[in-house]
């Protein structure tokens, strides 16, 4: 075996997030550009809620920044185990690695390249951009590094081969702009083993303000089954994202996934809430759920829709108990419950 193969050659593909899990990764909310010190407890009390919910279903281990450990304690679960590590910020899904499966009871990680979010002025990324890495080795498993400025919010797989992505993201500026996007591709499919990509044109409006993503594709669009994809839907025409939500839902509706079939689309209507108090749009999204064993961990908004979503999730994963999880102070912040969490699968 030749060190220069690809996870895929290798027979390495990302499941589905509906498949068992060993684990959850979460990183803690530290004092930074984001976390302002009037701000840092509030968001600690809201990324402890989602991990003291998920750890009734499976183990969660979370990095803390070094020296924070004993403070970060006092929020969570006994049963939460914390890792000291340099942190810059706390979003897991976004620095931390790709967990990968090959079938024959092996586990890998893909290894993007992380620059804060297409290297934005208020970023850092000093010691977050080695954070996959560390996760990697904590967890004991294969590293494949890529090449690809990429981020875990900016991906959506159905295990079967198809990948969701977003112009703005892989191919925008301070990320890869200078690739096309046959190459994006390529190097997406060699590390995820999927072999068809659907590019969504943009994400939603708040997402190109000061912190956000650019576009990330887990706030608009995931699968919840082969074949399935849950698309938020904003209805009221007031909101910026009225238009934008029904022109990817159309596209999507006409798009066929890597087994050939045509997409089902299912509509998740976006809270009531359409601005804050300052006029700025919310993109408060039901899509940024969480899968893990035993449960979907859904964001809450004490919103009327709260029930109306968990009642559509409920429907697709009969299986699983609904857990309800106040997002608002996540949101205030950049994102939602699945870009604080990131799932490793079981071998």
């Amino acid at each position: 075996m030749t060190t220069d193969q690809t996870p895929a050659e290798l027979g390495f593909g990302m499941p589905a997030e509906w498949q068992p899990h060993d684990r959850t990764w979460m990183a803690f909310p530290t004092a930074n550009e984001t976390f302002g010190e009037d701000e840092l407890h509030a968001a600690r009390e809201a990324w402890a809620a989602v991990a003291n919910t998920i750890v009734r279903y499976e183990p969660v281990t979370l990095i803390a920044n070094n020296g924070e450990a004993d403070d970060v304690r006092r929020y969570l679960s006994d049963q939460v185990e914390i890792v000291e590590r340099p942190l810059d910020d706390a979003w897991m899904r976004d620095i931390g690695p790709t967990f990968l499966t090959d079938g024959q009871g092996q586990v890998a990680a893909a290894d993007w390249v992380f620059n804060g979010w297409g290297a934005q002025e208020w970023a850092s990324w000093e010691y977050d951009q080695d954070i996959a890495e560390e996760v990697a080795n904590l967890a004991g498993v294969r590293r494949f590094a890529s090449r690809l400025i990429n981020e875990g919010g900016g991906i959506h797989v159905d295990g079967e081969g198809t990948v969701l992505l977003t112009e703005t993201v892989q191919l925008g500026e301070g990320r890869n702009s200078d690739w096309t996007k046959e190459q994006v591709e390529a190097e997406i499919h060699a590390h995820l083993g999927t072999t068809k990509a659907i590019w969504v044109p943009r994400g939603l409006t708040r997402d190109y303000q000061r912190f956000g993503t650019r576009g990330h594709i887990d706030i608009v669009a995931a699968f919840l089954r082969p074949g399935v994809v849950a698309v938020h839907t904003q209805t009221d025409p007031a909101h910026p994202d009225h238009e934008v939500t029904q022109q990817i839902a159309a596209l999507l509706r006409t798009s066929t996934d890597a087994r050939g079939r045509l997409l089902e689309v299912v509509e998740i209507p976006a809270p009531t809430v359409l601005f804050e108090e300052d006029g700025e749009p919310v993109d408060y999204s039901y899509i940024n759920h969480y899968l893990c064993n035993g449960a979907v961990v859904l964001c809450a908004f004490d919103d009327p829709r709260d029930q109306e979503a968990a009642a559509i999730f409920a429907e697709y994963f009969p299986d699983r108990t609904v857990e309800l999880v106040d997002a608002r102070e996540i949101f205030a912040n950049g994102g939602g419950i699945h870009c604080i969490t990131q799932q490793q699968p079981r071998a």
